[in-house]
């Protein structure tokens, strides 16, 4: 199969568009060829005139380890062209960065969660674009997690940096799906295009939207290293907002979860015996692990690994989201005093806690913290949402 940006540099008619036009790319390590040349060298290779480069969080070269670590502007030091990080002083491009060009070319590749903050970013140079008169381009690439759809859609009053809009947790679109689904929901006025992949096949194992064995994984983030990171992310990525390790510090990142003063198997054994239907599609392991920094930094944690890799995975069984709230339910019920939640400015949100700001609401939470709500309940919550962004999202499916 081919990713947008190889069918560009390989098309001249659908480079044609470019031609007397200032082009900007927002790209990050992952935005390569099958080749794994980076696009930026690419492009100015193919001759598109490049004028400027933007980066999103943990910048273009993909160097800020942690969340909330600014990067700066700076000049390519191989083009010369200017490089604005809209994960520095800014969020949103400024009217200055703006100037410099007229197409922007946006190339990053997705891990398919509501929270990974690259559709953030989509919205807002989008709403930028519309405003400037520029326009968007996306050279779209597979969403590794497929197409299932699962968890609470975002109320409204909880857009952050990490909740660009009232979707579920996994969205099951593309970055360039989803730049439609922002264009119809803004009303936004915007040149945009989409340079679609070619024979991306999302329903076909064993990659179910990651073409495994036919393209290189380049981490889009310093702790995405795999696919199989990619399939628990829209569950693991709740962590964030616990106290519980997700694995940072470790060489598998957001794959489990644990800490110094839990019981894995015991907590394991309360998940299936509360939910074993919510457990399908993966297997789940015991494990120790003690994170070189981050939480629990230096402790011995006592854990669980939710693997994906294993021959009998079932994509369309598998369902991250509930598996991580069962966990945290499975240690208030055995632990009902437990700190489980954070509490901190997450992504600069003051005055709520992470794990809402994370769930777009306080009702996962809320969930997890009541003695007498069962699994079926946050069913009852979340299977509407699920059913109506399954609707909603249909006019807008380019594969």
């Amino acid at each position: 199969m081919r990713f947008g940006l190889d069918r560009l540099l390989s098309d001249p008619a659908l480079r044609a568009p470019l031609a007397g036009r200032r082009v900007a790319y927002l790209a990050h390590p992952a935005s390569v060829t099958r080749d794994l040349e980076h696009g930026l060298d690419v492009l100015a290779a193919a001759g598109v005139n490049l004028t400027a480069a933007f980066g999103p969080q943990h910048g273009l070269r993909g160097d800020k380890q942690d969340n909330m670590v600014e990067s700066p502007d700076f000049t390519d030091p191989a083009h010369g062209i200017p490089v604005f990080s809209l994960y520095g002083e800014v969020r949103r491009p400024t009217d200055a960065m703006m100037a410099p060009w007229d197409v922007l070319l946006v190339d990053l590749q997705d891990l398919g969660c509501r929270i990974y903050t690259f559709i953030t970013t989509l919205r807002y140079v989008l709403e930028a674009a519309a405003k400037h008169g520029k326009a968007v381009w996306v050279l779209d690439r597979p969403n590794p997690a497929g197409r299932p759809v699962e968890g609470l859609t975002l109320r409204e009053g909880w857009e952050s940096f990490v909740g660009a809009g009232p979707m579920p947790m996994r969205h099951g679109l593309t970055l360039g799906e989803l730049g439609h689904w922002f264009i119809d929901r803004l009303k936004l006025d915007v040149e945009y295009r989409v340079i679609e992949m070619e024979g991306w096949r999302p329903d076909e194992g064993p990659g179910y939207g990651w073409p495994l064995g036919e393209r290189t994984w380049v981490n889009p983030s310093p702790n995405a290293p795999n696919l199989w990171m990619a399939r628990a992310y829209a569950g693991t990525v709740m962590l964030e907002g616990a106290t519980l390790s997700e694995g940072r510090g470790t060489t598998r990142p957001l794959e489990l979860f644990g800490a110094p003063d839990i019981d894995a198997k015991a907590v394991m054994a309360e998940m299936r015996a509360l939910a074993p239907d919510w457990l399908a599609g993966c297997k789940l392991r015991d494990c120790w692990f003690e994170p070189t920094f981050h939480k629990h930094v230096g402790k011995l944690c006592n854990g669980v690994q939710i693997h994906t890799e294993d021959p009998d995975y079932d994509h369309a069984a598998f369902r991250p989201w509930r598996i991580q709230a069962l966990a945290f339910k499975a240690i208030r019920r055995l632990h009902p005093g437990y700190e489980i939640w954070r509490d901190f400015p997450y992504e600069y949100e003051i005055g709520k806690l992470p794990i809402d700001v994370i769930n777009g609401s306080p009702l996962l939470r809320e969930w997890v913290d009541n003695a007498n709500a069962a699994p079926a309940d946050l069913d009852a919550l979340t299977r509407p949402d699920e059913a109506a962004w399954e609707e909603e999202r249909r006019r807008f499916l380019i594969y």
